[in-house]
């Protein structure tokens, strides 16, 4: 025998739901009890003892969407697919054999017994396959000239069609899990089960899911509470001719109206029974009956059909049931089936497994972002005479963490330092080396270190943490008394500098090693850094791709920064939010492949008029000099309604640095948006705020200072301190 053949079984006949067309994409063909026309088949022969054999078709290609069974017409005869077998005095019954899915349409049954009890093949089945000679069955079963029954074409619109109903199941099964499994978040694994449904398998689905979702091995407390997460119908509008028109979301009042928002699952109620008991179920079983009302509501009744027509499938993940799904055909169209059990079976295990995934994924997800925020600043510091503006970009949806970072500490007089720093990689260890790089980091410039030493202990740092935690990083420091700045570099890409006037210059500041290489120096450089003009700090990532190296990527932001300078004209720089959003706009497709951050900071400084800077001797006459010198520097600023609270400040600050100090002090006021006061000496132990008990003769000054300023700090210098203190100006 051919190994290409198979044995067939009879299979029932289905019809199109009421107003379908032969070529409708969404009406689902059902079973009905027989096929009508069909006429009877013949007597057979001694020859047709066995059942008719049904070859093999060439199996199309699967699409991504459901399938839709193709149009046959009423009565016609085409190949063996669904061939019934012979009729003999003494029935036997066949055992069943999986059939694979044929591609050409199904035959009526009794076709193939009137062939083989005529003796005679002709042109009955597909391609000639119809066995024996003489001529082929006209009429009921006609040949296979007959083109309606080939294509389809000319049958009236719900006119009955047969279809191969198993092979449709497992076509239109496999193609809705590969729906399913093509979302990636839990809406669109839910939105993909009731495109899949809706209108192939039913006219309606209700999704609940548990609020709130378990995730993993956790295990959830309290009640179990469903949500309705999502319907589906087919839209009551319909075209006859060309079928029902794409399944929409119900409106407001639909579905979503009669069904129950929230339901909460009592232990040992009949929702929990059905729910625990994994397997789909028929709406018309005592147990469905009962869990019901539970999920729905009152107007359970209302929201699901009679009979057959409601399929209730328990969402179960990998741990527990998660939620349920809820399967609903209209009275115009026949009811479930048996086998539709194991359709909405497979639909609920597949879905339920990736809303699992989906839910750990969305974990992942949260916790990587929590990951990077934490590890970059929250907000920037508003120094004085710098305004700052950022930027960062993750490589990718999926890999939203990595290592670069940026960074601004506010340092002593007034300064502040600018960093930023790029982790090779970008995932979770890129980005646990990045926050210790950067904790470290500030920490360095707490202790006010210059910016090659900043460096040189974080090339250290980075060699604590492994041999392989490879690093750039560039720190600057700004001043803006002096409108200096001073960079170091350790292997990352040059800043770039944009002038007031609009000319935009590459520093050239000495490239280093990178951080981690370990037995490098490194070196600093000082250069101007004139009011108006932007410096910016980047990453590889902005300037680097596969579609161009990293020196053309710097040409080009050099070239961007200038063309969006001449939008402002020379003597106005562009506003720091937009110029960074102009940055990033040069990113073109297939220029993300790294993560990007984005440091800007224009330089406003503090001009020379706003600074008043003395030496004080440490000796006793030092704090009433102090206080003449602020009394006059109020008086030529217009500020003296503040010289009271100035002097008495300034008295106990100074008087606390001369008692300790060996070297001369230091006394600056800087004239801003506020008044700062800011006291230097060369001991290193910082004061602390104390409460002065009754009998104390002092301890009594910072409180003072902290009652009465604005705000006030102390910081440890490389050769003693700073305590410094600003007051608003009236």
């Amino acid at each position: 025998m051919d190994s290409t053949r198979v044995t067939e079984h009879p299979t029932s006949h289905e019809r199109a739901q009421p107003g379908a067309g032969p070529a409708d994409p969404c009406g689902a063909l059902l079973r009905t009890p027989g096929a009508p026309g069909t006429p009877p088949a013949s007597a057979p022969s001694a020859a047709s003892a066995l059942p008719a054999q049904a070859r093999l078709g060439d199996v199309p290609a699967e699409s991504d969407d459901v399938p839709v069974p193709g149009p046959a017409g009423p009565s016609a005869v085409g190949g063996p697919e669904h061939a019934q077998p012979a009729q003999s005095a003494t029935p036997q019954s066949d055992p069943h054999r999986p059939r694979p899915v044929p591609d050409s349409i199904p035959e009526q049954p009794g076709a193939e017994q009137e062939r083989i009890s005529s003796g005679s093949g002709g042109t009955g089945g597909p391609a000639g396959t119809g066995g024996g000679s003489g001529s082929g069955g006209s009429g009921a079963s006609g040949g296979s000239g007959d083109p309606e029954r080939r294509t389809g074409q000319g049958v009236t619109p719900g006119s009955p069609m047969p279809m191969r109903r198993d092979g449709d199941r497992l076509r239109f099964v496999g193609a809705a899990t590969r729906r399913i499994a093509r979302g990636i978040d839990l809406d669109e694994i839910v939105m993909g089960l009731c495109r899949a449904t809706v209108p192939t398998f039913s006219d309606a689905i209700l999704v609940f899911l548990r609020e709130p979702l378990p995730v993993g091995d956790e295990r959830p407390t309290g009640p179990v509470v469903l949500r309705l997460r999502r319907t589906d119908r087919i839209p009551e509008d319909r075209d006859p001719e060309s079928g029902f028109l794409p399944a929409l979301p119900p409106e407001p009042g639909e579905l979503s109206a009669v069904a129950a928002d929230l339901c909460e699952v009592r232990p040992g109620g009949a929702l929990a029974e059905v729910l625990r008991g994994v397997r789909p179920v028929f709406a018309d079983a005592p147990a469905a009956r009962a869990a019901l009302p539970e999920l729905l509501g009152d107007d359970a009744e209302l929201t699901v059909p009679p009979g057959q027509r409601a399929i209730l499938a328990p969402l179960r993940g990998r741990r527990r049931v998660i939620g349920a799904a809820l399967f609903l055909r209209g009275p115009e169209r026949d009811a479930f089936e048996t086998d539709d059990l194991l359709v909405a079976a497979q639909l609920a295990t597949h879905s339920a497994l990736g809303i699992d995934k989906a839910v750990l994924y969305g974990r992942e997800a949260y916790i990587a972002d929590e990951l990077q925020r934490t590890m970059l600043p929250e907000t920037l510091p508003r120094p004085t005479g710098v305004r700052l503006a950022s930027r960062y970009l993750p490589a990718a949806e999926t890999a939203r963490v990595g290592g670069d970072w940026y960074d601004a500490i506010p340092l002593p007089g007034s300064r502040v330092a600018l960093v930023v720093g790029d982790v090779m990689g970008h995932s979770m260890t890129s980005a646990a080396i990045m926050g210790q790089l950067r904790t470290t980091a500030q920490t360095l410039a707490g202790l006010d270190l210059p910016p090659q030493e900043v460096l040189h202990h974080l090339d250290e740092q980075a060699q604590r943490l492994g041999t392989d935690r490879m690093a750039t990083c560039l720190y600057a420091v700004y001043d803006p008394v002096s409108h200096r700045i001073t960079i170091a570099n350790a292997g990352h890409p040059p800043p770039v500098l944009l002038h007031l006037g609009g000319r935009a210059e590459v520093l050239r500041v000495p490239p280093g090693a990178p951080i981690g290489v370990g037995g490098v120096d490194f070196e600093a450089v000082e250069l101007d850094a004139p009011a108006g003009a932007t410096l910016l700090l980047y990453t590889d990532g902005l300037v680097e791709s596969r579609l161009r190296d990293v020196w053309t990527g710097i040409e080009q932001l050099r070239e961007k920064l200038a063309a969006t300078a001449q939008l402002t004209g020379p003597d106005h720089p562009p506003p720091l939010e937009a110029l960074c959003d102009e940055v990033l706009d040069m990113l073109g497709p297939g220029d993300r492949d790294d993560d990007i951050a984005l440091l800007a900071a224009r330089f406003d400084g503090i001009a020379p008029s706003d600074v008043a800077y003395w030496f004080l001797e440490p000796e006793e006459m030092a704090p009433g000099r102090a206080r003449r010198l602020a009394r006059h520097a109020l008086s030529r600023w217009g500020l003296e309604e503040l010289s009271d609270s100035v002097e008495l400040l300034i008295s106990e600050v100074v008087t606390n640095a001369v008692r300790y100090a060996s070297r001369p002090v230091t006394l600056r006021l800087l004239r801003t948006d506020v008044l700062r006061c800011e006291v230097t000496d060369d001991v290193p132990q910082l004061p602390r705020l104390r409460n002065a008990r009754a009998t104390d003769e002092g301890g009594r000054g910072l409180y003072l200072v902290n009652k009465m300023a604005r705000r006030w700090g102390a910081t440890r210098l490389s050769a003693g301190k700073v305590v410094w203190f600003e007051l608003n100006r009236a």
